[in-house]
Order: structure tokens, then C-alpha cells, then sequence
């Protein structure tokens, strides 16, 4: 199947760019409500799932034990711009748990906050494995392996209990046989396994409205929902999409993006998830089309929709700061 186009790139009236992808809306039953393009397809998550994964963090016990915020249970499902309250905090829960941040397995990289990486590069600073974007999701792993007793040494190998609890959870909510899907390693270096968007949606429905579920289960996601919604900046930070909306809607809807053009979104008042890629992996697409996918479905209000006009038609400027376009969602969608 084709996708469809979801999002151009327009410039002069002319569409220089044309960006195709795939979107399911399904509820708990795993019924599609809505969908555009193949959604079948399988197609790696990325850090879109990042909620899911926290999920034993809580079930476990590990989270309690270690007295975990609020705050700190929303850094474990982050993609987190490396600001100074999200290694700080990724530092203490380290600290928390006797562990340094050369325990994390996962790469370094410089903050995605600019002015947090320019500090850094003034002052002679190199990047540790706390600056990955990912590390807030790393120690919650950490701090689980931690409690239930396990090594921490190679807690990212797909055959470690510390990620089979998140693959086994996930294959649970989606109604799917992990083993059978497409695996690989994401870019912090845990597995990483491609869903149908479908089956994806189908488990955010069921974050979206859990009643359904185990009562243990639907707490601990409940508990997930609660602490995403109070603490958006620790889901990413300054500037991020993700962090801009869930301050506007709080827990109207809460969305995560992914690397590669993913967006998962929860829907409690409809008791909806939402699965979208965009084929090409660009991310302002991305955004674009999620912002339009949500103002389709009645989730943004008037006010929302003020505050993120330029999300949902983002302007295109050259170096001097003159408009020379817009990506915008297509018409015909």
C-alpha cells in the first residue's frame, strides 16, 4: 500500500516536499476508529513507547521502594533535552541507588537544549552518558534491575529481565507475539521491536482507559498518566513539542514522540490511542501531522490551537530570518 500524504512542504505555492505516512486510532478492544494508510505495517516505536517501558518500574515495586517522585517517574518515560533538571535528576536516582553515571549502558551525546550545550562547550565540558537523551528511561531501568536483585552489568541485552518486563508488558497491552516482529537494538542500545501501528494504538487505548486491565495494572498506569501530565517538562523540556502541549492540555491528552518520524498519543475522555509515522522520518512532519490529527478529533481547544499555530503550520525561514514557506498538513486528509 501507499500512504498517503499527510504533510507538505510548501514554498512559493508551489509543494516542494511531500510527506507520506500511516496513522491508526483504535480503542481498547482494538477496534480502528479511524485510520489513514497501512496500518499493518510494522515500524520500530522508537522512544514512543517510553511510557510502556516505565511500567514495571511501578508494577514491580522498584519505584516505591525507592521513593520515587512524581517527577522522577516521568524522567524514566523521557526523551529529555540533557537541561540541568534532567541530569540532575537522573544523577540522584543514580546516587539513590549506589550507581554512577558510567553504570548507564547508554552512548553520550551532547544536550539537545542549545544553550545548555554551548554552557558546556564554553566551560570546556565534554558530554557523559547522563547528556543521552535517553537516560532518564535507562536509570528507571536501573533502579528496577536494582531492586529485583539483578545484574546491573548488561541490563540492555535483549535477554536481561530488564528489558523481557517491558517486552513481555507491551506484547501483553498490544495483543501481539513479540518473538514474531521485527527486532534490533535502538539508538541507546536497547532492543528495539517493530509494531504494527494498529497493535500500537490498541495498547495506548488501554493506558487511555484501563478499566479493563488487572486493578494492579491499571494503578500503575494510572500512576504513569498522572506524573507525565504534572511534570511535562521532564518528558523532554524547553522548546519540545511534547512539553508544549501536555502544559496546554495536562491530562487531556498526553503524547511522546519517537525517533524517525513517531508519534503515540493517549486520549482519555475518548478512551482512544493513536499511533502515527511518517514514512521519510522527518520529525517536523511529524509534529505537524499529529497537531493536525488532534485538532481532526476535537482534543485541542480554541485557546490550544492559538497557542500552537505555529506547530501546526510551521513557517520556514532562511539564515536572515525571512519566511520562505510553510510545512503545513495536506488538504486532502
Amino acid at each position: 500500500m501507499t500512504n498517503p500524504v499527510l504533510v507538505n512542504l510548501i514554498r512559493g505555492g508551489h509543494v516542494e516536499c511531500r510527506h507520506r505516512g500511516a496513522v491508526a486510532i483504535c480503542d481498547t478492544r482494538g477496534r480502528v476508529v479511524h485510520s489513514w494508510g497501512d496500518i499493518d505495517n510494522p515500524v520500530y516505536p522508537r522512544s514512543a513507547i517510553k511510557t510502556l517501558q516505565a511500567l514495571p518500574l511501578v508494577e514491580t515495586g522498584a519505584a516505591d521502594h525507592y521513593e520515587l517522585s512524581p517527577a522522577e517517574l516521568a524522567l524514566a518515560c523521557a526523551s529529555h533535552n540533557g537541561e540541568p533538571a534532567h541530569t540532575d535528576a537522573v544523577a540522584s536516582l543514580l546516587a539513590r541507588i549506589g550507581l554512577g553515571a558510567d553504570d548507564l549502558e547508554c552512548g553520550a551525546h551532547m544536550p539537545y537544549h542549545e544553550p545548555t550545550a554551548a554552557q558546556m562547550l564554553r566551560a570546556g565540558r565534554e558530554p557523559g552518558r547522563i547528556h543521552n537523551n535517553c537516560s532518564g528511561k535507562h536509570v528507571g531501568m536501573l533502579v528496577t534491575t536494582c531492586y529485583c536483585g539483578e545484574p546491573t552489568a548488561g541490563y540492555i541485552e535483549p535477554d536481561h529481565p530488564s528489558q523481557r518486563r517491558w517486552i513481555d508488558t507491551l506484547g501483553e497491552l498490544a495483543d501481539v507475539d513479540m518473538a514474531r516482529l521485527p527486532a534490533s537494538r535502538d539508538g541507546c542500545g536497547i532492543p528495539v521491536i517493530a509494531l504494527p501501528l494498529r497493535a500500537m494504538a490498541t495498547a495506548f487505548a488501554r493506558v487511555a482507559a484501563p478499566d479493563d486491565l488487572p486493578a494492579a495494572r491499571g494503578k500503575a498506569l494510572a500512576r504513569i498518566v498522572e506524573a507525565i501530565a504534572a511534570h511535562p517538562f521532564m518528558v523532554a523540556g524547553s522548546g519540545r513539542l511534547c512539553t508544549e502541549v501536555m502544559r496546554l492540555t495536562g491530562k487531556r491528552l498526553l503524547l511522546k514522540t519517537g525517533a524517525e518520524g513517531v508519534f503515540t498519543v493517549i486520549l482519555p475522555a475518548q478512551g482512544l490511542g493513536v499511533a502515527l509515522k511518517i514514512d521519510d522520518g522527518n520529525t517536523a512532519a511529524a509534529e505537524v501531522a499529529v497537531l493536525h490529527l488532534l485538532e481532526r478529533l476535537g482534543a485541542l481547544t480554541g485557546d490550544d490551537r492559538d497557542a500552537l499555530a505555529d506547530r501546526l503550520r510551521i513557517p520556514i525561514r532562511n539564515t536572515r530570518g525571512l519566511l520562505t514557506g510553510h510545512r503545513e498538513a495536506a488538504a486532502d486528509w
